[in-house]
């Protein structure tokens, strides 16, 4: 399967039209529907539903797209690292991160850092760390900034300042909002909205201890404090979040009792062959945390 197909094929999945994408890929349409037909022959599997104006994705599709999409990003990382000299400190650095106040000294440390090699950029791409972890081991991305609890055994790491402190988010009106400290006990058949990794889902577990049987869990997330507010004051539940900047109007946040806090760690892979840019850049965040410590 030839790299130049699957970017046909995402643009048509993206386009959700032959003509429109075959008029973007600057190819005839009888062209790109010969090579879709012939994607399908040698898959062995239908990918799309052709209707009268529109042509949609099969199930089978579906996950060709991931997957096509992740071959098409790593072959353009590898192409950009592959056309800078090996002396130059240029090219793209690409950090998946979650939701961490963290990013405040990460951007810090990327802004020191272009102004002495402004010929870098940088891709941020924001997802909870399970998927963070899968995309550095399939090298689509460099680093990450991972909040605890996480393994890391498979990375070198450094760990970053900021200790991300638990909290619950809850409406103004509420009667628990009237309280300075949220314990176990006040969240006893509370409906509560909470993190989907499993790992913090223990840790939370492990807070409510015995009286973990009375968490009622009426809605998970991965991330997104921005849903995660507005599916607070819709009612449907609090929820456990890291502390952020909340509407103060309409929300709170109240700090757990006892405290539950969180480290960060920014990690790359291990037995990797790093290029300059990422030796210097690492090198940069090294000599900031030092400097900063």
């Amino acid at each position: 399967m030839e790299l130049r197909v699957l970017q046909y094929f995402l643009a048509v999945a993206r386009e959700e039209n032959i003509t429109k994408a075959a008029a973007l890929l600057h190819i005839t349409q009888p062209t790109l529907s010969r090579q879709l037909m012939q994607m399908e022959e040698e898959l062995g599997v239908k990918l799309f539903r052709r209707g009268k104006h529109n042509i949609l994705l099969t199930e089978e599709g579906m996950l060709l797209r991931r997957r096509a999409q992740e071959i098409v990003d790593l072959a353009e990382k590898t192409a950009k690292e592959l056309k800078h000299e090996e002396e130059t400190v240029s090219g793209e650095i690409s950090i998946g991160c979650g939701e961490t106040q963290n990013m405040k000294p990460l951007s810090e440390m990327i802004a020191s850092f272009r102004q002495k090699y402004p010929d870098v950029s940088f891709h941020i791409y924001t997802a909870i760390a399970d998927d963070v972890k899968e995309r550095l081991e399939n090298g689509l991305l460099d680093m990450g900034l991972l909040l605890e609890p996480v393994e890391i055994s498979r990375y070198h790491y450094v760990r970053m300042p900021l200790r991300e402190k638990w909290q619950v988010l809850l409406r103004r009106d509420m009667e628990l909002a009237e309280k300075h400290k949220i314990t176990p006990d006040d969240l006893a058949g509370v409906p509560l909205i909470i993190a989907k990794r499993q790992s913090v889902r223990n840790e939370l577990e492990n807070w409510f201890g015995y009286d973990k049987e009375k968490l009622h869990v009426v809605s998970t997330c991965n991330l997104s404090h921005h849903n995660q507010s507005i599916m607070v004051e819709s009612g449907i539940g609090v929820a456990l979040v890291m502390e952020f900047a909340c509407n103060q109007n309409t929300l709170c946040l109240r700090p757990l009792d006892p405290e539950i806090k969180s480290g960060c760690v920014l990690v790359w892979k291990k037995n990797l062959t790093l290029s300059l840019t990422m030796i210097r850049f690492i090198q940069h965040v090294k000599e900031y945390l030092d400097r900063e410590g």
